[in-house]
């Protein structure tokens, strides 16, 4: 994790599933107390699986909750595809989950 005076960068990688539940918690409450923007950065995330869906989901719901954006940055195609798959393609800020450098703001 990345902090900066403006924002919280949480760079994902490897496989995003199950096996990561305690780390991805503790990222989360890190995130989110710090009361500044989140982006969740996954330019190297390898794998998703549903549980690494429903960690963005939650990442978004609880900063939301909180009244801060959690953004999506360089999404791969297995992300944005599984995103896609469920239906889940407007789930930050209503546009498409994004790839490459975009980063997508939510409100």
């Amino acid at each position: 994790m990345a902090e900066t005076d403006d924002t919280t960068v949480a760079h994902l990688w490897g496989e995003i599933d199950e096996a990561l539940r305690e780390q991805a918690s503790s990222a989360l409450s890190r995130a989110l107390t710090r009361d500044l923007p989140v982006v969740l950065d996954a330019a190297e995330v390898t794998f998703i699986d549903s549980t690494g869906i429903a960690f963005l989901i939650q990442f978004l719901r609880l900063g939301r909750e909180e009244g801060l954006p959690v953004s999506l940055r360089n999404a791969p195609p297995l992300v944005t595809d599984v995103l896609h798959l469920l239906g889940l393609d407007d789930l930050f800020d209503g546009s498409p989950a994004v790839s490459g450098g975009d980063v997508v703001p939510t409100a």
